[in-house]
């Protein structure tokens, strides 16, 4: 749902009490974790939080504060303040000016709740705070306590209520139909950037929108990791290879595909092992189970390969608003996060073969009581055209 305001310039995809009940659920951890306040400064945290999408940060942070009792105060630049008004839901903002202001502002919030001398919760691991904004927070409030909060707002975002589940079943529909537009459109000669305008437009054409990064490379350009498109064509016998995300109110459902156009005995056999552990990782997903351990599943039929050095990435790791966010949780080795029914994870295998190619596949799964359910339509085996 999108629900408007009486100012018609406001557009926030869920209702107030959504927002309030995910505010509730973080002052929650706050206080399991004995902290006094959290500043909220990551972009994705942000929005999962409030609805607005957080990049006017850009410039400064944008700290949503966070104290029990307290009503929740984002502290933003005075140009974005009506911005802020239109897509967020939170009523007391807090302008400054320039960016040497930002701390002073934000103190004198921290000063007005009686949270000096306090324990403050900072998202030091996250983006969009700078050593500098912490050092410039300090030189305001000497006595500041200052604690990690990183994982914080994620450990209450990676569990999705069933109004999240809808629409990220929604955003994977939309990459479905960018998937089945990239095997339609895979022939000799058409260039990346050619069949990237042809994917947008079919999913614009049923009101869709596609995340603003996507990898989709040809040929020898797949051996470029994380390859923007270009104007680059596809040859006979020849690999191409798609990660790509439909997106919906900022929840982005990512999903890898791999493909040949005729035939690649490189990729085919890179293809074919990153299907192997891919299935292995669904299957070692359930609550209860260590992240680390579901990597370790996934590792095990890679090594078993002999080929561990063609995998150079985790496994997989938590998804929702902006596809993720540094200091969420993450299925690599040795992480111990437990895994909790209603989480999300995308989980992509890109391999490396002996002549720099790279080639893969992925699921986006939601885990549910029994195990995971994939979100796509789409079969992760190599297409062929």
């Amino acid at each position: 749902m999108t629900t408007f305001s009486a100012n018609t310039l406001t557009i926030v995809p869920f209702a107030p009490s959504e927002y309030e009940r995910r505010q509730q659920k973080v002052l929650e951890a706050v206080a399991r974790a004995k902290l006094d306040a959290l500043l909220v400064t990551a972009h994705g945290h942000l929005r999962y939080l409030t609805g607005y999408h957080g990049f006017g940060g850009y410039f400064a942070p944008f700290p949503l504060i966070l104290a029990p009792g307290r009503p929740p105060t984002y502290v933003v630049r005075e140009y974005d303040v009506e911005a802020v008004r239109a897509e967020g839901c939170v009523e007391e903002i807090v302008p400054y000016t320039h960016q040497n202001e930002f701390a002073k502002v934000c103190v004198d919030v921290l000063r007005r709740y009686g949270l000096q001398g306090q324990r403050i919760g900072l998202e030091l691991g996250c983006w969009n705070l700078a050593p500098a904004d912490v050092s410039a927070l300090r030189a305001q409030l000497p006595d500041l306590k200052i604690a990690d909060a990183t994982r914080l707002v994620a450990s209450v975002a990676a569990v999705k209520s069933e109004l999240e589940l809808k629409v990220m079943r929604e955003a994977m529909n939309m990459t479905d139909l960018a998937v089945r537009t990239f095997q339609n459109s895979l022939h000799e000669g058409v260039t990346e950037t050619d069949m990237y305008t042809t994917i947008v437009g079919e999913v614009s054409k049923v009101g869709g929108e596609i995340w603003r990064s996507s990898t989709l490379v040809f040929g020898e350009r797949t051996k470029v990791p994380h390859g923007s498109p270009m104007r680059h064509p596809i040859r006979s016998n020849e690999p191409a290879m798609v990660e790509i995300g439909g997106l919906k109110h900022g929840y982005a459902a990512g999903l890898v595909r791999g493909a040949v156009l005729g035939r690649h005995p490189e990729t085919e056999s890179l293809h074919a092992l990153s299907v192997e552990a891919l299935e292995a990782a669904i299957a070692a997903i359930k609550p209860g189970v260590a992240a680390g351990a579901v990597d370790a599943a996934a590792r095990q039929v890679i090594e078993r390969a002999g080929r561990s050095r063609s995998f150079r990435h985790r496994t997989g790791y938590q998804t929702g608003i902006h596809w993720t966010e540094r200091g969420n949780l993450s299925l690599e080795p040795g992480a111990e996060d437990i895994i909790e029914a209603g989480m999300t994870f995308h989980m992509p295998f890109i391999l490396f073969g002996e002549s720099g190619y790279l080639n893969g596949c992925s699921e986006h799964v939601v885990v549910t009581e029994h195990g995971a359910e994939i979100l796509s339509n789409t079969p992760h085996t190599l297409y062929r055209a």
